[in-house]
C-alpha cells in the first residue's frame, strides 16, 4: 500500500507568477516524509535526540506542471532500498480535482552518526524487513 498525505496550495506559497514558487515543493516532499516515517514508528525527532541523523543527500524533482492557490492534492511516498547504507524515496505529487501526477521526485538519504558518518541505522532497516 503506498502512503500519501493531504494537502491545499495556500496563497503565500505562491510567486509572481500564481504558481506554487518551485522551492515550497520541497516542504510538501519533506512534510510527507516525515507522516511516512511516523506511521511507520520511525520518530525522526527522537533518533536526532539519540545524535543519530537521517539526512537527506541527493533530490531529483520532475516537475509536470503547476499548481495554484486553493488546489487540492496529495503526495504519495514508498522508500525503496538502494544499499546498505542508502535509501530512497519515491514521491508524487498529485492533484486531486483530476488525478493529475504534477511532480515526481526520487529523494535519496542516509543515517548519520554523531560524527557525521553513514551507518545502518535499525530503524530505517526495518522499513525493509
Amino acid at each position: 500500500m503506498v502512503f500519501s498525505v493531504d494537502f491545499k496550495v495556500r496563497d503565500y506559497e505562491c510567486d509572481l507568477q500564481g504558481i506554487v514558487n518551485n522551492g515550497v515543493y520541497f516542504n510538501y516532499l519533506e512534510h510527507a516524509r516525515h507522516e511516512f516515517l511516523h506511521s511507520k514508528g520511525v520518530d525522526f525527532a527522537a533518533l536526532a535526540q539519540e545524535k543519530i541523523n537521517l539526512v537527506v543527500i541527493r533530490s531529483e524533482m520532475n516537475f509536470k506542471a503547476s499548481l495554484k492557490p486553493g488546489d487540492e492534492f496529495y503526495v504519495q511516498v514508498e522508500i525503496q532500498q538502494q544499499s546498505k547504507l542508502k535509501f530512497v524515496f519515491v514521491q508524487k505529487l498529485i492533484r486531486k480535482s483530476d488525478e493529475k501526477l504534477m511532480l515526481d521526485a526520487a529523494v535519496t538519504g542516509t543515517s548519520v552518526n554523531e560524527k557525521g558518518r553513514p551507518f545502518p541505522c535499525k530503524e530505517i532497516e526495518s522499513l525493509f524487513s
